[in-house]
């Protein structure tokens, strides 16, 4: 079992910067793929980033790229979500996911664990 807690969400201006971080229990999180997804009222959970279990490997949409950047410490056993130049279609609920696999997917169902989410608003 993997519980994992995001936090750094808050309400920012268009341009800003935040930093998402997903803390997450158990021994096994060097083994797991992790990735960040967003839900804003009434859409579809949305996929924002993945990252292979040895951080060799990273995933984006072409919505978020060159602008979102995931990483993550197995040391600290914590993944993170930079996200630069924010816009206000960014505004979400984000959540982060564990996979029993060491490849990152873009598919919600591919995902086993998932935290509670944390808002980010972004004012235009």
């Amino acid at each position: 079992q993997v519980q994992l807690v995001e936090s750094g969400g808050g309400l920012v201006q268009t341009g800003a910067s935040l930093r998402l971080s997903c803390a997450a229990s158990g021994r096994t999180f060097s083994s797991y793929a992790m990735g960040w997804f967003r839900q804003a009222p009434g859409k579809e959970r949305e996929f924002v980033a993945a990252i292979s279990a040895s951080g060799g490997t990273t995933y984006y949409p072409d919505s978020v790229k060159g602008r979102f950047t995931i990483s993550r410490d197995n040391a600290k056993n914590t993944v993170y979500l930079q996200m630069n130049s924010l816009k206000p279609e960014d505004t979400a609920v984000y959540y982060c996911a564990a996979r029993r696999l060491r490849s990152g997917s873009s598919n919600p169902d591919e995902y086993n664990y998932w935290g509670q989410g944390t808002q980010v608003t972004v004012s235009s």
